[in-house]
């Protein structure tokens, strides 16, 4: 490993690889003999470690944030760049396509991160979180699909909609979710199919449209 990087880092050595690992910059994968092994993403987080030390001069605990903001999904801040890691711009798609895709990004943002890029206050997201509308991890981090339910409840906010009016949607959500969990089941079955959710949530959110266009239209 350290004869990966030597060209590029020629002063490094095994003991400043041992310093940064007991600083938890880098975490090898250790064999019960207490060999280390470095795969090719352990590689590249050191590489960004003596980077930001060599050519940006960033103290240890700037690197180590910057590292858990990267971790999380985020663009990580520097001690001059940016007060504070920054959301990645997440594409609008379809919303058909959206649930039914596999997520994009591992995002893990926490409650500050997630009001500050949902351009919502702290009140607001105790709100969505008191009705069951976001839904932080065992760690307190939100995922994207939060960050998504944060925006639109600010965008709402704009009309006079607060937490406690969206509860239908929770409410509405989880029922659609216990809908295609007792159908899908036997649909497989029928339809030999593997997994047949994709089809069962695309025609759930169809109808949901449907009903809604029609509502508008009468």
């Amino acid at each position: 490993m350290v004869a990966e990087l030597s060209a590029e880092f020629p002063d490094l050595t095994i003991s400043k690889v041992r310093f940064l690992e007991s600083k938890g910059l880098v975490t090898p994968e250790r064999r019960p003999s207490g060999y280390r092994v470095f795969s090719h993403e352990d590689v590249e987080r050191l590489r960004y470690v003596l980077t930001a030390q060599r050519d940006r001069f960033w103290p240890l605990e700037v690197i180590k944030d910057a590292l858990d903001a990267i971790d999380r999904g985020l663009t990580p801040a520097g001690p001059v760049e940016a007060p504070m890691p920054t959301v990645p711009e997440i594409a609008a798609s379809d919303a058909v396509d959206s649930l039914l895709a596999h997520p994009g990004t591992t995002l893990r943002l926490t409650a500050r991160e997630l009001c500050r890029s949902a351009g919502i206050e702290a009140g607001t997201l105790d709100g969505l979180q008191g009705y069951g509308l976001v839904r932080p991890d065992d760690l307190g981090h939100y995922d994207e699909d939060d960050l998504a339910v944060a925006r639109a409840a600010g965008q709402l906010a704009a009309f006079g909609i607060e937490a406690r009016h969206l509860r239908a949607f929770r409410t509405a959500a989880d029922r659609e979710l216990a809908l295609v969990e007792q159908v899908r089941g036997p649909a497989a079955r029928r339809s030999g199919e593997d997994d047949p959710t994709a089809a069962i949530l695309g025609a759930c959110l169809s109808l949901h449209a449907a009903l809604v266009r029609g509502g508008l239209t009468r």
